[in-house]
């Protein structure tokens, strides 16, 4: 649906496009510009349209298993980074996991997590939700 709804509003400019182009004002500055401007919106529309047909369409296919605890992600650790948030904010970290190589996988974590991923071990995950944010739940090493 949303694919649909993209598409729809890329071509949206490009009427607009064809409009200046057959009323004959393609050629002034105001026409020129504009048509510019319409072409941007509508490559930027279709560019976010075949982002979303080349997204993953379940967390299934990324090796992600939702759990009634949370939610289950495997692979090896690439990298883990800290990031200290301001006063009254929850500390984060970004942690990538990676599928022997292949896609990469990019969690954010509540809390510090650099001690409990370390970077190339192979892990199994659990997150679950508390308060909007991620927070680790379990971690299997394998």
């Amino acid at each position: 649906m949303t694919l649909l709804i993209l598409l729809v509003l890329a071509g949206i400019p490009l009427l607009g496009v064809l409009w200046i182009a057959v009323y004959g004002s393609l050629t002034t500055v105001d026409g020129l510009f504009m048509s510019l401007i319409l072409l941007a919106m509508s490559g930027i529309l279709g560019a976010t349209a075949l982002f979303e047909l080349k997204r993953p369409k379940s967390a299934a296919s990324s090796g992600a298993r939702v759990i009634p605890g949370g939610l289950v992600q495997s692979g090896r650790v690439q990298d883990v980074v800290f990031y200290e948030a301001h006063v009254g904010e929850p500390n984060k970290s970004i942690v990538i996991l990676t599928n022997d190589g292949k896609s990469a996988q990019t969690l954010v974590v509540e809390g510090d997590a650099r001690n409990a991923l370390p970077v190339g071990q192979k892990v199994q995950i659990t997150l679950r939700k508390q308060h909007g944010q991620n927070v680790l739940a379990d971690v299997v090493y394998t």
